[in-house]
């Protein structure tokens, strides 16, 4: 049970609600904003003093039953509420380090995807592994250092927007903070994982703002459009699948058929073909 992140979690969980949101009368002028305490404790359906020492990380590990009357009380989404029993140390969790093998079937699977832009990202978003079309698309991550193919660590140590010319570089960020508070959660005792996240605290000022939000579920990105120097323009649809056995994910990016980008994307597929085969 991490007390302090518990309590940090539940204050700012709160302070985003207002009355109205959990069907509560607004009454006099509030000092704060968002729910008393003590609206969170009757909604919760527990004591407003043990809520309060929740929040100020003094209270014994809640029970499961408890943890779930105050994710409804603070309308918790999914993502929020297992992130809630992690905290809590109620959920199980992954001990050691997170893993960055990848499955051999996947690796297999990256080559015989038709037309498909294919990677592998680690729960630290390292690039593990990826296929041609990837690679020309954005940039060969097989030619690189663990820590040069780490995405967090491009976006915001070393913000060049024109480095992968994506659309979505801010929304990314934000993706990127709220899925290593996730991580960290579950790997408490990995090394590579608490010092990523303290590196990025230390050395962007836009990571730490967002980290301090304490958000941990984020819309999926359905779309993303890149300004490649070859080809142009090229909007892909954008689909994450989670690999929850060695928890990563394939990201896979396509296009229409018949589409102008699915054009483009075959075009870069020759193309990364024929410079893979001569190198």
């Amino acid at each position: 049970m991490d007390k302090q992140q518990l309590g940090t979690f539940l204050r700012t969980r709160r302070e985003r609600l207002l009355p109205s949101d959990v069907g509560m009368p607004s009454g006099p002028r509030r000092r704060t904003s968002g729910l008393r305490r003590e609206e969170v404790a009757v909604l919760a359906h527990i004591s407003t003093e043990y809520y309060i020492r929740l929040e100020q990380g003094r209270a014994p590990r809640p029970s499961t039953e408890v943890l779930a009357g105050i994710a409804q009380a603070l309308r918790l989404t999914d993502a929020e509420s297992d992130h809630l029993h992690v905290l809590a140390g109620t959920a199980p969790s992954r001990t050691g380090r997170h893993r960055r093998d990848v499955r051999p079937s996947i690796l297999a699977l990256l080559d015989r995807l038709p037309q498909t832009a294919g990677f592998v990202t680690s729960a630290a978003f390292e690039v593990l592994a990826c296929n041609d079309l990837a690679a020309a698309l954005m940039e060969d991550f097989r030619e690189l250092g663990p820590r040069e193919r780490n995405l967090a660590r491009r976006a915001f140590l070393h913000p060049v927007p024109e480095l992968y010319g994506v659309s979505d570089a801010a929304e990314f960020r934000h993706h990127v903070v709220m899925h290593l508070r996730a991580a960290l959660a579950r790997y408490p005792s990995d090394p590579v994982v608490s010092g990523l996240v303290d590196e990025l605290r230390e050395g962007s000022a836009d990571f730490a703002r967002l980290w301090e939000r304490h958000d941990v579920h984020a819309a999926p990105t359905l779309t993303k459009t890149f300004r490649h120097p070859v080809v142009g323009e090229i909007t892909v649809d954008c689909d994450s699948l989670a690999l929850t056995d060695r928890d990563q994910h394939l990201v896979l990016y396509s296009a229409p058929p018949g589409s102008r980008d699915a054009e483009a994307l075959a075009l870069l597929n020759v193309l990364g073909a024929q410079k893979f085969a001569d190198s």
